[in-house]
């Protein structure tokens, strides 16, 4: 893109010619919004495309998005002049004079112009970027270049320029003898394109804004809303509109001769839109294994920031017939897994009963891993309280044990945030729970005699009754009870084998179900009494608390060499269920 033809691009919104002998526009010519793409050298048909719809329900909040700092915003010399550009109304800046910096910007940033788009001079509104849907009547951008960069280095940036993006919302009882009755004074001498008049008003950018709290903010990294519309923004949305008199947005169509002169919303295309900590979000969608809220199992994936429709989604059927013997799956070195004071505290989730443990001391490594994991918590997934229940999350050959245990630990060297997004950033343990030895069954849904994991049945009751004692006192969701009664992971995993296990790559087994998950489900089961199993959805007060089976895809399940049972063995191969952290 040439230098000239920047400069005239860069004002998103903001007048050009981009394609060589052909002129874009908003609407009666060759080249409208749905045809940019097809202009020669365009960039709006790629995927990180500006404005967007920002749906507050589904935004992050990012604690790096501080303060900015304003250099002469407060300047009322700064405006230079007003034009039409046959696309927009502009308002130029004195050269090296506004800044902008800090609110999470990679740098500090010159301020070059600001412009504005809008709708028609009575019905339609015309904001570039909405909100839930919703189109504000205009929207003002303040377009600024990094500091440092030259211009041709800018555009091949992701955030050489940064655009301040204001909502104007159209009031019946606005200052009519203001700073915006001052700029708007002036539409009428900029009636067609190419006219352009000095400002002679004493008026600054802080003027214009008015009483917007900055530092309320959305974030996400975009594109120019107009020809070529390079993916080179930085964008920052600020959620307080500005508020000025309806009689005065009228003048922008009316005065400028223009209409409509906005670009439709963009799709996100997996894009996260962000927020400032000091902007309120909505609270999250609830989510539930039951039919008593709007987010199911099967509508998970539709929930903010979800994963849940992945191909590496967890938990799954481990089919003991495809499982591929692994020979590095070799024994797990389990620290601090013998220390009786490591659990710190339990709780109800509202989702599961978890046991969080103390920081930086119990860890996992071994088993094939490739890392150190530092252990976080346990949870526990059953069904009901009848005497068949059914409620492990993982199921063997097509058989759903009573319930199953999730041990959940994150790599070492990362932070959780990483560990998230990471393939092998968590490693979960799972262990089916029963009440009896189990060695065959004839519940697989081939009818066919399976083989499935035996039961230790040198679990001390003794250990689990201490658990379970302190589930009456955590009754109410949120709750939760300090354990002092000495404990330990060991204890309640009693002689079941942890040399014979599968292994998989998976994800949390919870939303917003990361694919993050080293999955490794033990082939024996651990043995507890039937009374004490039932007190887990008597006392949390809910039941069938498991994710249904997902699909394999393309994955492999791996298993150890040893086998506890004749027949066929399996095996698993990456980490998938700290669904528990996030409940």
């Amino acid at each position: 893109m040439h230098f000239s033809t920047f400069v005239l691009c860069l004002g998103l919104g903001a007048l050009v010619k981009c394609a060589a002998g052909s002129e874009w526009c908003y609407t009666g010519c060759e080249y409208t919004p749905s045809k940019w793409k097809d202009i020669s050298g365009s960039f709006c048909g790629e995927k990180r495309q500006s404005p967007v719809n920002i749906v507050p329900s589904h935004v992050v909040t990012d604690p790096n998005l501080g303060n900015f700092t304003f250099v002469n915003f407060s300047s009322q010399h700064a405006i230079k002049s007003i034009e039409n550009n046959g696309h927009t109304v502009k308002c130029k800046l004195k050269d090296n004079e506004v800044e902008v910096s800090g609110g999470g910007l990679n740098g500090t940033y010159s301020a070059l112009q600001f412009h504005f788009h809008w709708g028609d001079t009575k019905h339609h509104p015309g904001s570039e970027h909405t909100i839930d849907g919703h189109r504000y009547p205009m929207e003002m951008h303040i377009v600024s270049l990094r500091k440092g960069l030259t211009v041709q280095e800018a555009i091949e940036k992701s955030d050489g320029i940064a655009v301040l993006g204001f909502f104007i919302n159209a009031t019946e009882d606005g200052n009519m003898s203001g700073p915006w009755s001052m700029l708007t004074s002036y539409l009428k001498n900029v009636t067609d394109e190419g006219d352009e008049v000095n400002i002679n008003h004493n008026i600054s950018i802080y003027d214009l804004i008015g009483n917007v709290d900055m530092t309320k903010f959305y974030r996400y990294m975009g594109s120019l809303t107009t020809p070529s519309c390079n993916e080179a923004v930085a964008w920052t949305v600020f959620q307080e509109p500005i508020n000025i008199h309806k009689d005065l947005v009228q003048l922008f169509p009316q005065d400028a001769g223009l209409t409509n002169v906005f670009r439709p919303t963009q799709p996100l295309n997996g894009r996260q839109v962000f927020a400032s900590p000091a902007t309120p979000l909505p609270p999250s969608p609830p989510w539930c294994y039951d039919d008593h809220c709007d987010y199911t199992p099967s509508k998970w994936h539709l929930l903010p920031q979800s994963y849940c429709g992945g191909e590496r989604q967890s938990p799954i059927n481990i089919e003991t017939k495809n499982a591929k013997t692994d020979i590095h799956l070799d024994e797990f070195t389990f620290t601090k897994f013998d220390d009786k004071h490591a659990i710190k505290y339990i709780t109800n989730t509202g989702h599961a009963v978890k046991c969080v443990l103390k920081d930086n001391l119990v860890e996992l490594s071994g088993g094939g891993l490739g890392h150190v994991y530092s252990t976080l918590q346990f949870h526990f997934h059953w069904g009901t309280t009848s005497h068949d229940s059914k409620g492990s999350e993982h199921t063997v050959d097509s058989k759903r044990y009573p319930m199953e245990m999730h041990i959940v630990s994150k790599r070492k060297d990362l932070t959780l945030e990483a560990a998230i997004k990471t393939p092998n950033g968590l490693a979960v343990l799972g262990f089916f729970i029963e009440s009896k030895v189990t060695t065959k069954s004839s519940s697989s849904s081939s009818g066919h005699e399976t083989t499935n994991p035996s039961s230790s049945s040198a679990s001390s009751m003794e250990y689990w009754k201490k658990l379970t004692d302190h589930l009456h006192a955590i009754q109410n969701i949120s709750s939760n009870v300090s354990v002092t009664a000495e404990l330990s992971i060991d204890d309640l995993l009693g002689s079941v084998s942890r040399k014979s296990y599968f292994r998989y790559n998976g994800s949390l087994t919870t939303p917003s179900c990361n694919e993050a998950v080293v999955w490794t489900v033990f082939k024996e089961s651990i043995e507890v009494d039937e009374s004490l199993m039932k007190m887990f959805p008597t006392y949390a007060g809910y039941n069938d608390v498991f994710r249904p089976s997902q699909r394999l895809h393309s994955r492999t399940i791996f298993t150890t060499s040893a086998s506890t049972s004749p027949g066929p063995i399996l095996m698993s191969l990456l980490l998938a269920s700290l669904c528990a952290i996030f409940l």
